[in-house]
């Protein structure tokens, strides 16, 4: 008969529960040890970090990914080197190492279709070419020259739109726009704050579901994947 990571669980491992998940931003070490695998350990961290791109909520992230030996004893830089390309091979998502450093990895992880789609509006193709973009519809120069902008240095503030953050949220943090600053989220807010705030929760809702998901999953490599909707998860808590 196969072992089952739930047949694994220690008591500790098994009083983390989807409500006490779900009263706090949900951190990978809250299950990592749920995974002694390899592959699902490092299957596990990237589900949660690219949780409201599986979902479609977002059409990007960026994922940062040091290379440490981590408390439950394992080094994700070095497991991304060994089996990350193959990883995401089905899980619907395509990625560039934007920035290898060596004692980190950043990461740009996206789904093809909602970038593209994003990078035709003209709202959008405006704000870049005024960055400099030459042919903001095009996403493989397009993003060659974020790489690029990332690799010289100097951070690019408009990499805020690839990551779908509302528009005038970028412009007014970058000074294009006389938008008073409102709130501080999980980015600065300008203007208007009820539309990035509705956003900011929908993003924390994606990564509670992904949570629970991952908190009750014996394969996280499925966890890896493009969602089916997740509502219905955590039975409402989140």
């Amino acid at each position: 008969m196969r072992t089952t990571n739930r047949d694994r669980e220690t008591p500790a491992m098994k009083s983390i529960t989807d409500r006490s998940i779900t009263r706090h931003r949900p951190m990978w070490q809250d299950f990592s040890r749920r995974f002694p695998d390899d592959r699902d350990c490092l299957a596990s961290y990237l589900a949660l970090e690219t949780a409201e791109v599986l979902e479609g909520v977002k059409p990007a992230n960026l994922v940062n990914i040091v290379n440490k030996r981590r408390s439950c004893g394992r080094n994700l830089y070095v497991l991304w080197k060994k089996q990350g390309a193959a990883l995401l091979q089905d899980s619907g998502l395509e990625v560039i190492e934007f920035v290898d450093r060596g004692d980190s990895v950043l990461l740009f992880l996206y789904r093809r279709s909602e970038l593209t789609a994003l990078l035709a509006r003209k709202s959008v193709a405006i704000i870049l070419r005024k960055a400099g973009y030459t042919e903001p519809a095009n996403l493989e120069k397009t993003l060659a020259q974020l790489q690029s902008r990332l690799t010289e240095g100097n951070f690019p503030h408009e990499i805020g739109v690839f990551l779908g953050y509302p528009l005038k949220d970028v412009i007014g943090f970058m000074g294009w726009a006389p938008l008073p600053f409102s709130s501080q989220g999980p980015w600065k807010i300008f203007g208007d704050p009820r539309e990035s705030l509705s956003l900011a929760e929908a993003h924390r809702q994606c990564r509670s579901r992904k949570a629970c998901q991952l908190n009750r999953c014996d394969n996280p490599i499925n966890c890896l994947k493009i969602a089916v909707p997740l509502v219905a998860v955590c039975n409402g808590a989140y």
